[in-house]
């Protein structure tokens, strides 16, 4: 199947699923605000990954779960083969909670305390260490034993910027790693190496979205040729693997995949094709990219107005599942399909129009002047591309409470199944996050 005949596909299920789910009640007035994410096209992303990296040199892709941290999604993705990269506590219980075991988690935390350090190398996990006082701290925590499972340090080839300036990991001054142009760093990382014997890998994440691929692939050269001298310096393999990271960026402009992890393969087989000849074992970190187009946010449209002859429509999606398009949204945007109050693709004359959130300020916008069919109360707004870091990372402004989640397939015969991933938060459950059972504390130190 060629990538257009998919994309179409994914758009065809996209479609099914949103009738069926306001057919079936999942969206709609007591439910107004929903995520969906389409099952088949999250295992054929799977599936596309696997099959780039097909040849000698052995490969642990791992899901980076800052992506989607929801349990039935990292179920998913165990059971399809992946590992899991974590990079919080929380996240590492959420992996472990899915099913991932030990030896398929990598750990890359930038702030990991002592006692997280202590889990990881008492549990065999992969670490990959963010800097000399983190290496020193792992020197106390080992005592001369040896490590359990993979230990490696992040390095930063400073190759420069993407297109997003926030997420760019790579840069002179970026947070991660070890900045390799630095006076004296490449001297200190190799006798780093040198001392240390349970120092086994490299890593490097220099993509992330608006990264074009020789960007990507100039810096992960950078870290396989470091691989190399160190090796060529130890006269032997010290370094037995290289952790690329991840960070494929997404086509956020239409329904094709582009770049796909073939392109993204290629460019680094031009860049460095010594680290496919199977010396080294590859581990891969991508997020976004394996999930991103398989997810949907359906929202029921609240109100219609106009303002300074501008239309706005009032929807219950805004910044507590969109914040980055909403802060962001040069970066950021979404694509957006109407539907009509029975999940029906909207037909007619395009009008000018604000999609708008239920936050309280003006910015609370997810689509700001797009041609549209013409948008009434009761309709459905779609916003694509949205299956990671969308509805899985709520932001709570305004206490509003996190949608619920469904996964769906569509049967050769048309029919939708749907499975709950995560139910809908009740208003209830809000109050007793933000401290009900302690409401009566301040005042009480008041009076004491």
């Amino acid at each position: 199947m060629t990538s257009d005949s998919a994309a179409r596909q994914r758009g065809g299920r996209r479609t099914a699923a949103l009738a069926r789910a306001v057919e079936d009640g999942l969206l709609g007035p007591h439910a107004p605000v929903i995520g969906l994410l389409d099952v088949d096209g999250v295992l054929a992303a799977v599936e596309a990954l696997h099959e780039a990296f097909g040849g000698p040199a052995p490969v642990r892709h791992t899901f980076a779960a800052k992506a989607c941290g929801l349990v039935p999604v990292l179920r998913l993705l165990a059971d399809a083969g992946m590992g899991c990269e974590v990079a919080s506590p929380g996240e590492l219980e959420q992996a472990l909670a899915a099913g991932f075991t030990y030896d398929r988690l990598v750990f890359d935390s930038p702030a990991k305390t002592v006692q997280e350090l202590e889990f990881a190398l008492a549990h065999g996990i992969a670490i990959n260490l963010d800097n000399f006082q983190e290496m020193a701290r792992v020197d106390r925590l080992l005592s001369g034993r040896e490590a359990s499972g993979p230990i490696g340090l992040r390095v930063n080839p400073q190759v420069g910027a993407g297109a997003i300036g926030a997420m760019s990991t790579a840069t002179a001054t970026s947070k991660f790693g070890v900045a390799l142009r630095d006076p004296g760093a490449v001297d200190a990382v190799i006798e780093a190496f040198e001392r240390r014997p349970w120092l086994n890998r490299l890593h490097a994440h220099v993509g992330s979205q608006g990264c074009p691929l020789p960007l990507i692939a100039e810096g992960i050269r950078a870290a396989y040729e470091l691989a190399e001298r160190i090796n060529t310096r130890l006269g032997r393999a010290r370094i037995t693997g290289i952790d690329i990271g991840g960070g494929l960026p997404v086509n956020f402009a239409d329904e094709d995949d582009r770049p796909t992890y073939a392109d993204y393969v290629a460019e680094l087989r031009e860049a460095a094709p010594g680290l496919f000849d199977g010396r080294y074992t590859l581990v891969t970190e991508f997020g976004r990219s394996l999930l991103a187009k398989s997810g949907t946010i359906g929202t029921v449209v609240e109100y219609t107005k106009s303002a300074g002859g501008r239309r706005i429509a009032v929807t219950h999606a805004g910044a507590q599942v969109a914040t980055r398009t909403v802060f962001m949204p040069g970066s950021w945007p979404l694509r957006v399909g109407v539907f009509d109050a029975s999940g029906r693709p909207k037909q007619g004359p395009a009008e000018i129009v604000d999609i708008a959130g239920p936050c309280c300020f003006a910015g609370d916008l997810t689509a700001s002047a797009r041609e549209l069919p013409a948008v009434e109360p009761g309709d459905v707004v779609a916003l694509y591309d949205t299956g990671a870091y969308y509805f899985s990372s709520h932001f709570s402004y305004n206490s509003l409470p996190r949608p619920a989640v469904y996964g769906y397939r569509t049967g050769a015969d048309g029919q939708v199944r749907f499975a709950p991933v995560r139910e809908a938060q009740s208003v209830r459950g809000v109050v007793e996050e933000s401290g009900l059972a302690q409401a009566d504390n301040l005042v009480a130190l008041r009076t004491e």
